[in-house]
This record gives C-alpha cells, structure tokens and sequence, in this order.
C-alpha cells in the first residue's frame, strides 16, 4: 500500500465523521466540507494549519507520538484508531526505523505451543498469522470451520479468502455482513503494522479485485483488533451456534494468535459443541477406515 494515501484517506475520513457541535465548536451559515475543517482540527490540535494539512496529505513522517496524540483528541479517535495513527506514522518513517523484516517465511510453531493446542479439547482452537492463515488447528477447531476446511484441506488455508470469495461463507456465518466489515477494518490494522509484507500486499490486492464488499469497507478506512466477543455460525451438520471468542497474543512467537471459542455448559450452544466433538469423532473415524 502506499502509506501517503492511506494516511490521507484515513485522517480526511476520520476528519468527515466529527461535527462541530461533537468538537464544541460553533457552526454558522453553510458549510462547504462534512465535518470539521482542516484548520478547526489544527486549532484542537494545537499545531498550525499548514502542519496539519502537511499531515493529512500523508506527510506523517517525523510526527512526534504527543503530536499524534493530539491529533487523535481533536479527531475523537478511539484506541484502536489511535494505534492505527501510531502504526501508519512509524510505517512513514525510513525503513531501518521500522526494523524491517522478511516475512516470506513462515513462523515455526513451537513444540509446546502444539502441545498446548492439542490438549485444548473440549474448545475449538487455531493459530493464525498476521495475514489470517491458519497454520494449526485442534481437531475441534477443525469441526467448527469444516466448511473453510473443505474448501481447502491443507494448512495454511485463509480466513479473509474464506470470508470474501468462497459461496458458502454467507450461509455459515448468520451476520456475514457485520462480520466482514469488522474482518476488512482487522485487516487493514494489520497492514499498517506490517507495510513491508509483500503477500499481505498481494492478499489484499486479491481481495479488492475479486470482492466488491470488500471493496466497500476497505475504502471506508475502518479498523478493527479481534480481541474478543461473540461470534454466530450455521454449522452445516450442527446447526446454529454462539461462541465466545478469545484471540490471545503469543508474545514469544511473532505475528502468531491462538483463537479459542466456547460456550456456557448447558445452554444450545454448549450442547452443540458437544455434539459438533462428537460429530468430529465420526468424521475422523470414518477418514480413518478409508
């Protein structure tokens, strides 16, 4: 991606969505722009119109994190939003600041992080990168997402592709539509923070030119950390289920997420969890008598 345009595009949009009466500021007669103005965020702001229309053209370059900060109060940013300014300042810095590093190869998964998967047998459970493959998953992870699965059998096999092109991602996921707008604004905060990745580029790329509701929510410069919450699926052979989701950082192993999904003993979906363990048996026992 290119960073000045992204810059630009997220400050102006972000810039679109405060009113002067949000901001505190008076509004008289008509008004040419939606939302505030560039100088009346520069006043906020606390720097001179000229800065802030020089940061706003993409020119984060060398912007101080109290600068940006202030930016963000004046933008009525949130956290996420605010760390996303942070990501796309450093990714406009000279390559050496950003530490770059290759990422055509793919983590290795430790020992004791597979233990740990495997033995996570009454949860559904995956380990995804940063570009949303899915480079392990438990037996019951499996199950869940055998319809992702199916569509591609060997790992990795990718989320956002699942999501974005495959027929059946509508009919498994209840709300596809607040779900791939949240997956979309997920993985722009991963482009910012990874603007050397040429296959996170390509990914991207891929799914702009294939998808238009992706298209869509990828302009409206929305983002997103999957941290937790509550996620609805259709599962062909169980039916519906709500599971609550964990995304856990592994701070020793770089760009990886462990995701863990579960639900309340003895309500419909712990039951169906249960019955989608047992559905999972069968499956491996048939693959096994073949």
């Amino acid at each position: 991606m290119d960073n000045r345009s992204e810059v630009k595009a997220f400050l102006s949009s972000r810039r679109a969505k405060v009113s002067p009466e949000q901001a505190g500021i008076p509004s008289y007669g008509n008004r040419r722009v939606a939302g505030l103005r560039r100088g009346e965020v520069a006043a906020l702001a606390g720097v001179s119109v000229e800065y802030y229309t020089r940061l706003e053209r993409g020119n984060l370059g060398g912007a101080s994190d109290s600068v940006l900060d202030a930016v963000a109060r004046a933008l009525r940013l949130d956290e996420t939003e605010t760390a996303h300014l942070h990501h796309l300042a450093r990714a406009a810095g000279p390559a050496p600041a950003r530490a770059r590093v290759r990422r055509d190869k793919e983590p290795e998964i430790r020992p004791a992080v597979r233990r740990v998967l495997d033995s996570m047998t009454g949860v559904p459970a995956f380990l995804r990168n940063h570009r949303f493959d899915i480079l392990a998953a438990n037996p019951l992870g499996r199950a869940l997402y055998a319809p992702m699965f199916a569509a591609s059998p060997a790992l990795p096999v990718n989320s956002m592709r699942f999501t974005f092109l495959n027929p059946h991602a509508q009919a498994f996921y209840p709300d596809w539509a607040a779900m791939a707008r949240s997956a979309a604004a997920a993985l722009r905060i991963a482009a910012a923070q990874h603007p050397d990745d040429q296959h996170l580029m390509n990914l991207i790329g891929e799914l702009s030119m294939r998808s238009e509701p992706f298209r869509g929510w990828w302009a409206a410069q929305d983002v997103y950390v999957h941290r937790n919450g509550a996620k609805r699926f259709r599962h062909p052979a169980i039916g519906e289920l709500e599971l609550e989701y964990e995304a856990l950082a592994l701070p020793g192993d770089e760009c990886l997420t462990m995701l863990t999904y579960s639900a309340q003993p003895g309500t419909p979906s712990g039951d169906g969890l249960e019955l989608l363990a047992t559905w999972a048996a069968t499956q491996q026992s048939v693959t096994a008598q073949r």
